[in-house]
């Protein structure tokens, strides 16, 4: 479980997050979504501890983040952020690699190139595994990210808009991939979606951020109703019955 209490952030007079007090459960993907500005990515890089806390305590499966050892907290949860600069002559496998050294501290074993393996694999990038990034696609690159948190092992995963400069078809195949984890792996996946129908159709828990407070948590049938949408992205906003579940149409 990821526990926030009374969590503040505050960067100018008019520009501040919280308080926030939230309880997300352990188990598959919570997705936090809510208007440009309105505080997901804050509140994401604050969780796993790459930005301070003006007040407050954040909990990720029973371990303080302010308090607990970097050593210690790297095999309790990993993040990807929306920046991810690059080396353009390192290759898929070398990048997937850094996610094992909490545990190696650079030496690769063995059995960690066993694991490193196993994540290539699960993201389906066995034939570009010795491919520079550079010679990569936008979503193919994505994909190595994702494998190299993965490949961190922790229980708790923090995605900042893994979508981002997706096309529709990448973004969904990113998506099986993280419902995937989420089930077989048995990671809880916290990420950060601009695409509110992505949230639903994949999302098990629904966080919608405004204002820098937390305006509504729930399920994705309790989250997509008209009223709930259209308060918080401040537009019109319809909900109707899908082939697989409900669908926001933005007016």
């Amino acid at each position: 479980m990821i526990t926030l209490s009374n969590v503040r952030k505050s960067y100018n007079s008019e520009v501040s997050i919280g308080p926030v007090d939230l309880q997300i459960p352990a188990g598959g993907i919570t997705a936090l979504v809510g208007p440009n500005g309105a505080g997901k990515s804050t509140l994401l890089t604050m969780i796993g501890r790459l930005l301070g806390l003006d007040e407050g305590t954040i909990e990720i499966g029973g371990y303080d983040v302010t308090t607990t050892k970097s050593k210690d907290l790297a095999k309790i949860v990993s993040i990807l952020r929306q920046e991810n600069h690059y080396v353009t002559r390192l290759t898929v496998r070398q990048l997937v690699g850094f996610g094992r050294f909490p545990y190696s501290k650079g030496r690769l074993t063995v059995a960690d190139e066993e694991v490193i393996s196993r994540y290539i694999d699960f993201l389906d990038l066995r034939a570009l595994e010795n491919r520079y990034l550079d010679q990569l696609s936008g979503g193919q690159r994505q994909r190595a990210y994702v494998a190299m948190v993965l490949c961190q092992e922790t229980d708790y995963v923090l995605l900042d808009e893994p979508l981002n400069n997706l096309d529709m078809r990448h973004s969904v195949q990113m998506m099986q991939h993280l419902h995937k984890a989420a089930r077989e792996l048995g990671r809880t996946i916290i990420i950060v979606l601009h695409d509110i129908n992505f949230a639903c159709h994949y999302g098990d828990r629904i966080c919608a951020v405004k204002d820098g407070r937390i305006a509504e948590f729930g399920t994705p049938e309790e989250i997509m109703t008209d009223d709930l949408l259209t308060r918080v992205f401040e537009t019109p906003v319809e909900c109707i019955n899908g082939p697989r579940g409900r669908l926001a149409c933005f007016y």
